[in-house]
C-alpha cells in the first residue's frame, strides 16, 4: 500500500488551458517523481487590451511518497 502527497501547482500558456495544464504537469515532473494524478481546480485568463494573453490552470497533483 502506498502513501500519497497532494500539492497545488499552477501552469501557464499563451495558447490554451490544455497547454497550461500540460505545462504544469511537465514542470512538476522535473522535481517530483511518481506523479499519479492531476486535477484541474481552477481556470482563469489574464486579459490585456480586451484580448486573452495568458491562460492559467491551477491544479492539485498527487504523487507516491518514496520510502
Amino acid at each position: 500500500m502506498g502513501i500519497y502527497k497532494i500539492i497545488d501547482i499552477v501552469g501557464t500558456s499563451d495558447k490554451s488551458f490544455a497547454d497550461a495544464a500540460r505545462n504544469a504537469v511537465i514542470g512538476a515532473s522535473k522535481t517530483v517523481r511518481k506523479i499519479r494524478r492531476a486535477e484541474v481546480t481552477k481556470l482563469d485568463v489574464k486579459v490585456e487590451n480586451d484580448k486573452p494573453v495568458l491562460f492559467r490552470a491551477e491544479m492539485k497533483i498527487s504523487f507516491e511518497i518514496e520510502r
